[in-house]
């Protein structure tokens, strides 16, 4: 799941809420003029693991080219083709956008049912058994090497192994995020509360939000979705951070439905209508949250740090009155992210184009997505926590970077930093799942005679037939 974020772009279930778009193809300024050998040519080596050989001429189409109207990504994605092409001259970038959000859901499982996906193609995390089942992602194992991704072992292998299948590699990340608590620092002053801790527990939200939500004037002090798939979502979020679970190991049955779902339910019920600080206006989904906090009319939700840059860049926000808490409970948050992946049967020619591309643009420290510096100078924001899936050495590098460039204070999320919660995956079938866990949250936050038991057992049903259909 994921938002509408600066740099990532999507969570799955808030693109659901944006309307299909027509796919329009733009060429993105490669430098190349030898024409579109679609095969490739060059005389490379035919060892996979082998960098692509410089003298190669192709054209390669890559998916969410930065629309015109993100004119800064736009700028700094020509400048990558450009930067790119002096090592890789007859390399033409063929760059693909759609002016609103990257892709949707149901455009995305046309796409891939007609084959129409261009060679690099963007996905989630959670979209590889979908892309699989349909025979559209290549097997890139062999073609990602030390040689040919020298960053490869600093990569996260949470990242990495969400986008393998039995061993084998489908996909390079863009970027990844885990759920935190989100809140309004000045809200949190005024209410007497320490916006350099947010709490960490359940209890500790009920009490502050009872707290902020005391102010008047119209304040939640806790805010949560429960439509369009977010409310399940926020439902799964929660039930990790508690150590619960969606589905059990088998992954063909709903493990939800117990004392921690439970919990879950009933802690929502207590704040929406005993405290009355969640609110009266519900059937939240994703935007409606982030306009509440921004304007001062909320005190916490779950979210991933990029809800911060998003509500700046998109809500004319400002960066200081955000901080961000781990997830309460502590024992695992909601993972995911955003990756490429190699559309199958290409050649293997492009498959080292695509490789070579994804390795200079989103997996070089100081270059590319990571450039921190030419970031700040475009006016973009440096200091969202997300997306980082370095380790080692490249962590260290990347961290100063982000540091030495900021454009926000850091700071306000030490809490987060210093408190890293093991990630977990989503559910499978988790847009599926997610609607039908929608109805759990809807129902406690709407009526304030919702039986906590009677909604689980309901949703388990449903849950475990759409298991049962895989």
């Amino acid at each position: 799941m994921r938002s509408a974020g600066f740099r990532r772009t999507r969570r799955s279930a808030a693109t659901a809420l944006v309307s299909a778009l027509a796919l329009t193809a733009l060429a993105a300024c490669g430098t190349s003029s030898s024409g579109d050998n679609d095969e490739g040519s060059g005389g490379g080596s035919s060892d996979p693991s082998a960098p692509l050989d410089p003298k190669t001429k192709l054209t390669l189409t890559i998916d969410c080219m930065p629309p015109a109207a993100k004119a800064a990504e736009l700028k700094e994605w020509k400048e990558d083709v450009k930067a790119f092409n002096k090592t890789y001259p007859n390399i033409r970038i063929e760059g693909r956008s759609t002016p609103g959000q990257c892709l949707e859901p149901p455009r995305f499982t046309a796409m891939l049912k007609a084959k129409s996906q261009p060679d690099v193609f963007y996905t989630y995390f959670t979209d590889l058994t979908q892309v699989l089942d349909n025979a559209g992602g290549e097997d890139i194992t062999a073609y990602v090497t030390p040689k040919t991704v020298p960053a490869i072992a600093d990569i996260d292998p949470n990242v990495l192994n969400s986008l393998k299948k039995d061993g084998k590699l489908y996909g390079l990340p863009t970027s990844n995020y885990t759920m935190g608590l989100l809140i309004n620092r000045k809200l949190f002053q005024q209410a007497g509360l320490d916006p350099d801790a947010p709490p960490t527990t359940w209890e500790g939200v009920r009490a502050a939000a009872k707290k902020i939500a005391g102010l008047g004037n119209g304040i939640a002090g806790f805010g949560e979705y429960s439509a369009g798939n977010t409310g399940g979502w926020h439902f799964t979020a929660q039930m990790y951070g508690l150590g619960g679970n969606i589905v059990d190991e088998s992954g063909k049955k709903a493990a939800f439905n117990d004392a921690t779902g439970k919990q879950v339910v009933e802690n929502l019920k207590a704040m929406r209508w005993q405290d009355d600080s969640m609110g009266k206006t519900q059937l939240l989904k994703w935007g409606d949250l982030q306009k509440q906090i921004a304007s001062d009319k909320l005190g916490m939700f779950l979210a991933a740090p990029d809800d911060i840059a998003y509500m700046v860049q998109q809500l004319g926000a400002k960066y200081e009155n955000f901080g961000m808490g781990p997830i309460p409970g502590q024992k695992a948050t909601l993972f995911g992210g955003n990756n490429y992946m190699v559309k199958k049967g290409i050649s293997p020619d492009k498959i080292k184009a695509a490789v070579a591309w994804l390795n200079f643009k989103n997996l070089t420290v100081g270059k590319g997505q990571f450039d921190w510096a030419r970031t700040k100078a475009d006016g973009l924001p440096v200091g969202v926590p997300q997306p980082n899936f370095w380790l080692g050495g490249s962590k260290t590098k990347d961290d100063a970077s982000r540091a030495a460039n900021a454009t926000m204070p850091v700071e306000n999320f030490k809490s987060f930093m210093d408190n890293p919660v093991q990630g977990k995956a989503e559910p499978p079938k988790a847009q599926e799942i997610y609607k039908v866990l929608d109805n759990v949250m809807s129902g406690v936050l709407t009526n304030k005679n919702a039986d906590a038991g009677k909604l689980l057992a309901t949703a388990e049903s449903q849950v475990n037939q759409i298991l049962a259909n895989q």
